[in-house]
């Protein structure tokens, strides 16, 4: 099962700012997976508000997406837009980490 998540209701106060489109692939409830879909959610909202598209499949329900998108582990985070196309694999737990990968400026306040 696919999920869509369309943040493109809200208004884009940075109009030259790119907008992301983002594909998580999770292993159901599993740990790493909630943990990835919970940061990824905390990093999204804080630095990406409007301006982002998220997909969230599950492999126990859609494991041909994973196959047909090459993942062979999760969580894993396939960055598509804007290019070039980033995949980062693993909880997420270091935000920092995630949010370099994403190509985003470190806030100095996440609280």
């Amino acid at each position: 099962m696919t999920r869509t998540r369309n943040a493109a209701e809200e208004p884009n106060t940075e109009a030259r700012a790119p907008r992301y489109r983002l594909r998580l692939f999770v292993a159901g409830e599993e740990p790493n997976s909630a943990k990835a879909r919970s940061v990824l959610a905390r990093v999204c909202e804080s630095h990406l508000r409007g301006r982002y598209e998220l997909a969230v499949v599950d492999v126990f329900e859609d494991y041909q997406a994973a196959i047909d998108s090459h993942v062979l582990m999760v969580p894993t985070l396939i960055v598509e837009e804007p290019p070039p196309t980033r995949i980062v694999v693993g909880s997420f737990r270091d935000v920092d980490v995630l949010v370099d990968a994403l190509g985003l400026p470190v806030a100095e306040d996440r609280s």
